[in-house]
């Protein structure tokens, strides 16, 4: 399998997955679609239009119908089946694959996994797990920070502020998902998640002190590992010539892997407090989304007003 993808160690991991082909590296198979497949069709002999690059999963069904036949029977149902260069065979509920199979799947190179986890309940865990490391990723120079329960992503040329804006929210009660890097995946056509490096992951660098772990001095209450990105603040250094938005009737966005986020560009003065206005955002950003939006209802009352000749 050729191309980046999601490595079937990893899923097996995640998953909890039990291999029944220990002797097969799965370091070295790759998932690329997040797609899965129940093979009921191709067991009875319809390979037209088989999916030959989805994980292949055996539940309560394709048992059933597998213990109806002979042992003759089932062993060209498997060599058939392992003859196309599958990423693996999962069997739910707790079944256990034949020796017959597991002999096919060893010559073939195909790894055979088990869970005793019931097969819609598991193909829906695997394809959310799926859609996620298959996800278009991208980093940002930046930092996120949930703030009251809204993804906030911060960003601006470096030296502006981030990093000491993120620390005064979390000493205000916010959790700190990355700074300096993150890295964004779009999990679907309108969501974007956003988590840190392993290597940066829950640390701060400030300038002047050097790098400090938020974990450790604040408690595990101050993190988060992944958060929705819900809003963008862009901080920049403050221009008289430059017209700022007052009202916020129309809003700005910012293009993140395909998707319009909303986007809020914050001048930096001397004597702004960064956090509070952060907060107010997050609470004014929510407050939209539930249908309210303040700069219309400033120009509902002008207009009534004009209309009342007042």
């Amino acid at each position: 399998m050729e191309g980046m993808g999601a490595k079937l160690s990893e899923i097996a991991k995640r998953l909890e997955l039990k291999n029944f082909t220990e002797s097969l590296d799965l370091g070295k198979r790759e998932v690329h679609v997040a797609d899965v497949n129940r093979p009921a069709l191709q067991l009875n002999g319809f390979y037209e239009h088989f999916e030959v690059n989805r994980i292949q999963i055996i539940g309560m069904v394709e048992q059933a119908y597998l213990n109806s036949k002979t042992s003759e029977k089932r062993a060209e149902i498997y060599e058939k089946l392992l003859s196309y260069d599958i990423p693996c065979l999962i069997f739910c509920r707790g079944f256990v694959p034949e020796d017959s199979l597991v002999k096919v799947a060893l010559e073939r190179q195909i790894p055979v996994l088990g869970t005793d986890r019931g097969t819609s309940e598991f193909m829906s865990e695997l394809i959310i797990e799926l859609n996620t490391i298959l996800a278009p990723c991208t980093t940002i120079h930046g930092v996120l920070v949930d703030v009251y329960g809204e993804g906030l992503l911060i960003t601006g040329e470096s030296g502006i502020g981030k990093s000491e804006a993120a620390l005064e929210l979390i000493k205000r009660g916010h959790r700190l998902v990355a700074d300096d890097v993150v890295e964004i995946r779009k999990t679907n056509a309108r969501t974007l998640m956003g988590k840190a490096p392993a290597v940066t992951k829950h640390l701060i660098e400030l300038r002047g002190i050097g790098v400090i772990d938020v974990k450790s001095l604040f408690g595990v209450e101050c993190v988060k590992e992944v958060q929705k990105i819900d809003f963008v603040i862009k901080l920049e250094d403050w221009k008289k010539e430059n017209n700022y938005d007052r009202l916020g009737m129309e809003d700005e966005y910012m293009d993140i892997l395909g998707i319009n986020v909303t986007c809020h560009s914050l001048p930096i003065r001397p004597g702004r407090n960064l956090a509070v206005i952060c907060e107010t955002a997050a609470v004014n950003h929510r407050q939209k989304k539930m249908g309210y939006n303040a700069a219309q209802e400033l120009y509902r009352r002008v207009q009534e007003n004009i209309s009342n000749g007042l």
